[in-house]
């Protein structure tokens, strides 16, 4: 089963996606690719903390995220991926020109062979003006391209706003 989470800043995509993971009643993997690079995300981090159960496993992967998702990957557990624009914006800053495509392209090609069941959060940023700045313009491209192939692979796409969550797509899983 695959979920795709989308929304604004905190539009409740997070808690959303936490509470559908508890729902399982299976062993909860949190893959975190946030990186505390300054005081803001370091504060951002620990409300999130704070918000999850200690039972659950905490994996941190701010780049290499298809290959920490096969590593963790087993039957009877759901593994909880916040959050994918994060992630996105990690590929697009470095320093390999390339890291982003094989990446996401790594990602998309996995997904579909996974046993976990796989919840994705994700922001939706192409709701707004076209940035001016060429980085982010290229981001809101790219997050876009992302979202629609996820969209495509994912069992249930549902977008968050002011709490509420709409559901885009809902399909049973196929066996």
């Amino acid at each position: 089963m695959l979920q795709l989470i989308l929304g604004g800043a905190r539009s409740g995509k997070s808690r959303l996606a936490e509470q559908m993971a508890k729902e399982q009643g299976v062993t909860v993997v949190y893959v975190a690719t946030a990186q505390a690079l300054d005081q803001e995300m370091q504060q951002r981090i620990k409300h999130h903390q704070q918000q999850r159960p200690d039972d659950w496993q905490l994996c941190e992967e701010p780049i290499f995220l298809a290959d920490q998702l096969l590593q963790l990957d087993q039957e009877n557990q759901v593994i909880l991926v916040d959050c994918l624009t994060l992630w996105l914006t990690n590929l697009l800053l470095s320093d390999h020109a390339e890291l982003q495509q094989q990446q996401t392209d790594k990602f998309l090609n996995l997904l579909p062979q996974l046993k976990s069941h796989i919840i994705l959060v994700s922001n939706e940023t192409g709701l707004g003006v076209v940035p001016m700045g060429e980085i982010s313009r290229q981001f809101v491209d790219e997050a876009g391209r992302l979202h629609q192939a996820l969209g495509q692979l994912a069992n249930k796409v549902v977008f968050c706003v002011a709490g509420f969550p709409m559901i885009l797509k809902d399909e049973k899983e196929h066996d």
